[in-house]
C-alpha cells in the first residue's frame, strides 16, 4: 500500500535570527496572527522583500535591546502554538555558561576526530574546522583579539601607533594569528588532495644471453 506524505504547513513557521550582512535582527514566516504577536509583544516592524513582507526590529537597536525583544516575542509565539527557531545568540533565556561548555566540548570533538582520522580527507576536514577563512576557529579568534587591541586603546586614550607596549603587541598577535591560519590552510589543501599510488619503476630489460663460446683446443 502506497503511503503518501503528510502535509506540513512550513509557511507558518517563524525564523527569528540576525542577519549577518545587515545587523538587523529578522523574522521569517507565519501567518498574520504570527505578525500581530511580533508586532505587539516585539515591536516588530513589517518592511517589504523580494519574497513578500518579512518582520524586522528598528535599526540602532543595542545587542540586549535586540535579544529581549526576540525572546519575548519568540515565547508569545510558541504559547500561541507557533513553531519557532529562535537564533541561540538572541535568547536571553540561554545559561551564561552554556556557549563556553559547547566550544570546549567543540574543540575536544576536533582533537578526536583529529586523532581518529584514517585518511588526509579527515584530517583536512579537521584543518578547515581550525582555519577557515570566516568561521574558522583561528580567523574568529583573530577578531577577538583585534577588538580587544581597539577597545583597550580606545580606554586609555591612547593614539594608534602610540599605544603601552603589551597593548600594542595585540596587534602583532593578531597577524601572527593570519599566518597561522594561512600555513594551516596551506596544508589542509595539500592533505585534501587525492593520494596518489607510488609509482612503480618499470624492471630492467633483460639483455639476451649468447651461448659461451667454445674453447679451442691446441
Amino acid at each position: 500500500m502506497n503511503q503518501t506524505e503528510p502535509g506540513f504547513w512550513v509557511l507558518e513557521y517563524v525564523t527569528i535570527t540576525k542577519d549577518p550582512r545587515t545587523g538587523l535582527v529578522v523574522a521569517i514566516g507565519g501567518t498574520e496572527q504570527a505578525a500581530d504577536i511580533l508586532q505587539r509583544t516585539g515591536g516588530f516592524l513589517t518592511a517589504p522583500g523580494l519574497r513578500g513582507d518579512y518582520h524586522r526590529l528598528a535599526h540602532g537597536l543595542p545587542i540586549e535591546q535586540q535579544r529581549l525583544k526576540a525572546t519575548t516575542a519568540s515565547h508569545a509565539l510558541l504559547t500561541a502554538g507557533h513553531n519557532v527557531h529562535l537564533d541561540p545568540t538572541l535568547n536571553m533565556l540561554a545559561t551564561p555558561d552554556g556557549d563556553r561548555d559547547a566550544a570546549l566540548r567543540y574543540l575536544t570533538q576536533l582533537a578526536e576526530r583529529a586523532s581518529a582520522a584514517e585518511t588526509s580527507s579527515a584530517v583536512a576536514e579537521v584543518l578547515t574546522e581550525v582555519a577557515a577563512p570566516v568561521h574558522g576557529l583561528l580567523p574568529l579568534t583573530r577578531e577577538v583579539i583585534v577588538r580587544s587591541w581597539i577597545a583597550s586603546s580606545d580606554l586609555q586614550g591612547a593614539a594608534p601607533g602610540e599605544e603601552p607596549e603589551p597593548i600594542a603587541r595585540l596587534g602583532s598577535t593578531a597577524n601572527s594569528l593570519s599566518e597561522a591560519a594561512r600555513v594551516i590552510l596551506h596544508a589542509r589543501n595539500h592533505a585534501a588532495r587525492p593520494t596518489q599510488p607510488p609509482a612503480i619503476a618499470p624492471a630492467p630489460a633483460s639483455s639476451p644471453s649468447y651461448p659461451a663460446p667454445a674453447r679451442r683446443t691446441p
